[in-house]
């Protein structure tokens, strides 16, 4: 019986599960609760037990074990500090190995792995470095280069989102600093500039009529041609066009990927960055394409899933 790869994208409100063969072929997938009581320490127990039950108890099919999680992780998978999950100075790849009786584990962060699923089995596929950029609640990155991921000395390679976007922003982001990109180009940040243009004058729109505004009704309301929200996208997409733009500068990658809830605008949003990207990125002729995602929330699992093949090999 052929041996099986388990990828676990580990979130703070569920875990997510997908056993695959060694050339990526998705078996099966499926998502727990994440029980983050006790200092996460039911988390990792849960995980070996799903694990353990797909295979009937026989470990010996398990080759290898790749887990993305919401913090900093180093080379060697040790995670400083996660507070979604409750784990400081915590290794995750040493203890779920432990709990599936030495089976080979694999550990990252979640944006890393993420991108690395792109890069292997997504939009990915056909390039040699790129950027994964995730617009959701916050904003999430993770960069591959000559296919390895950037880990960086400190797993904070790729924390995309923490880097200065709008000096003006007058509120602290969660990280304590002020104008990171996390504050203006997430789906938060995208309401919350429409908000703060619609206060700011009289001008007509139909967002006017809603009791509490989403980047997704930002999107629609753009794409019908309602000025607040158009001059909304304009000013969010051009705080990222302008990062994007400083990481051209840095690493020079082949292709961007926009994933996250914030993604599924589509074209829409791909045009209007492109756009601004290519207004900011004026070094050279050849600038870096600006693709939407394919993986969906199945990103994690797969990169999770490529970090254990690659490890094992």
């Amino acid at each position: 019986m052929d041996t099986l790869y388990f990828g676990i994208d580990i979130g703070g409100t569920t875990t997510k599960l997908g056993a695959f063969t060694e050339n990526g072929t998705l078996l099966d997938k499926w998502e727990i609760p994440t029980d983050s009581s006790g200092q996460g320490s039911h988390i990792l127990p849960a995980v070996s037990a799903e694990v353990t039950r797909y295979v009937a108890g026989d470990l010996r099919r398990v080759a290898g074990v790749g887990v993305g999680v919401p913090g900093p992780v180093l080379r060697n998978g040790t995670v400083s500090r996660c507070v979604n999950l409750n784990w400081s100075h915590f290794n995750p790849a040493r203890e779920l190995s432990a709990l599936l009786h030495g089976v080979p584990v694999f550990a990252g962060n979640d944006a890393n792995v993420a991108a690395m699923g792109e890069y292997w089995q997504g939009s990915g596929q056909k390039a040699h470095s790129l950027v994964l950029v995730t617009l959701g609640t916050g904003v999430g990155s993770g960069i591959i280069l000559d296919g390895k991921i950037v880990y960086g000395a400190h797993g904070l390679g790729g924390e995309v989102g923490h880097t200065l976007a709008n000096p003006d922003e007058p509120l602290p982001c969660n990280c304590g600093h002020y104008g990171c990109l996390d504050q203006t180009a997430s789906a938060t940040g995208i309401a919350r500039h429409a908000a703060r243009l619609l206060a700011a004058d009289d001008t007509p729109s139909t967002l006017r009529a809603l009791e509490a505004i989403t980047a997704r009704d930002v999107f629609d309301a753009a794409k019908a041609g309602d000025a607040v929200a158009l001059k909304a996208v304009e000013l969010c997409m051009g705080f990222l066009a302008r990062s994007l733009s400083m990481l051209t500068c840095v690493i020079d990658p082949e292709l961007f990927i926009i994933g996250g809830g914030v993604s599924r605008a589509g074209l829409f949003l791909i045009d209007v960055l492109k756009r601004r990207y290519d207004a900011e990125a004026t070094l050279t002729d050849t600038r870096a394409d600006i693709v939407l995602a394919t993986l969906g929330n199945d990103a994690g699992i797969y990169g999770a899933a490529k970090l254990a093949i690659d490890g094992v090999g």
